[in-house]
């Protein structure tokens, strides 16, 4: 294996790790802030949902959540439900989750409905 092809070895190498680094840490992320309300599973039904007057969205909804796109997946993350017009019992996560955790998270959610936007 010549000089280029191992640079380039170990540059898809590291992108991959970071990948799976980040992938982990929006799991983590949402084992921490977000299990409460939507889930274990992201299927909306966490432990607070009994004391909750809006019921926390199912994740693992494709049809709902293929019809959000990730930037308003994104938006509601960071600003909370009233920034898109949904509850406002969900909070605002800036300044706890940086813009990449939180984009991390979108992509993390998508995994959980197995879905894309438009999907």
């Amino acid at each position: 294996m010549g000089k280029n092809n191992r640079w380039v070895g170990w540059v898809i190498l590291a992108a991959m790790t970071n990948l799976v680094q980040a992938r982990e840490l929006a799991v983590n992320n949402y084992k921490t802030y977000c299990i409460q309300c939507h889930g274990s599973q992201g299927n909306g039904q966490g432990i607070n949902v009994r004391d909750m007057s809006v019921q926390p969205r199912d994740h693992t909804d494709a049809k709902a959540m293929s019809a959000r796109s990730d930037d308003a997946l994104f938006k509601v993350i960071k600003e909370g439900g009233a920034s898109i017009d949904k509850s406002v019992l969900m909070p605002p996560w800036d300044g706890v989750l940086s813009d990449d955790e939180i984009r991390d998270m979108v992509q993390h959610l998508r995994t959980l409905c197995r879905c894309k936007y438009g999907t």
